[in-house]
């Protein structure tokens, strides 16, 4: 399988928002209910997340998804 760039840029910026906000990678796994090494396979592009999956994130990250698809193309 390859990876889609877009997937990759997504992970990208969840990882950013996750930063900024002083969030550990851990955390933000907890928050949203993920498997911590899960959320390192997002952040990495290398996971196909659901929508469902992507609102648990922005909502653990408190932001919309808009935020995190921004930029993404």
């Amino acid at each position: 399988m390859t990876t889609d760039e877009r997937m990759i840029a997504f992970g990208k910026r969840v990882r950013e928002m996750r930063k900024s906000k002083g969030i550990s990678q851990e955390r933000l796994a907890e928050m949203a209910g993920i498997d911590r090494s899960y959320m390192g396979n997002i952040e990495r592009g290398e996971k196909n997340i659901t929508l469902k999956k992507a609102y648990e994130i922005c909502d653990a990250l408190d932001v919309e998804i808009q935020d995190l698809v921004q930029g993404s193309d």
